[in-house]
């Protein structure tokens, strides 16, 4: 059986294509956009990488990754096709931000919050958590004018970046558990 190529050529013009047909430059708003967000998911992947498959971060981080895809789906679908997404699989919904909400609650319950700016760097994976955090704000910055409402992408980049915050805070070794003992 003869094996697809990775290459296409199709983009050797400058120009993607995108999820349900059509084309757009490569640098403009949408590529932009799910580039982004895909530089975060590899991001994560570093910070997963380094915690090790068993962290429980592991498990968290797997599925914040797979959340990304659906994000990624979404912003690279053009706006007269995204009503052919199904909501969860290939478009954000607001569950999703609500599953971010309920872990930023849990993993906040969790330590002190630190009282001062924090300068990251105090351990590796916090440091890898805070890099990503970074990514993601920069990819919700180019998702503003990529994923118009309704779309939820925006406000799930928002929270996660919020929730990376607080797992880079939870891995300095602020839990509360921690000063406890």
């Amino acid at each position: 059986m003869a094996r697809d190529k990775i290459y296409t050529k199709a983009g050797d013009d400058g120009s993607t294509g995108l999820f349900y047909g059509g084309r757009v430059a490569k640098d403009s708003q949408l590529p932009t956009a799910y580039g982004t967000v895909d530089e975060a998911q590899a991001v994560m992947g570093v910070a997963r990488a380094h915690l090790g498959r068993d962290h429980e971060l592991n498990a968290v981080l797997v599925d914040l990754e797979r959340d990304l895809y659906v994000l990624m789906a979404e912003l690279a679908t053009a706006p007269e096709n995204r009503h052919k997404l199904s909501a969860g699989s290939s478009a954000t919904e607001a569950s999703m931000v609500d599953r971010l909400e309920s872990l930023i609650d849990a993993y906040s319950a969790r330590f002190e919050p630190p009282t001062q700016f924090v300068v990251p760097g105090e351990e590796l994976s916090a440091a890898y958590l805070d890099l990503a955090r970074t990514v993601v704000r920069r990819a919700e910055r180019h998702c503003l004018v990529a994923a118009l409402p309704p779309s939820y992408v925006v406000p799930y980049l928002n929270r996660l970046s919020d929730l990376l915050w607080t797992l880079a805070r939870w891995q300095e070794g602020s839990s509360l558990a921690a000063r406890q003992t």
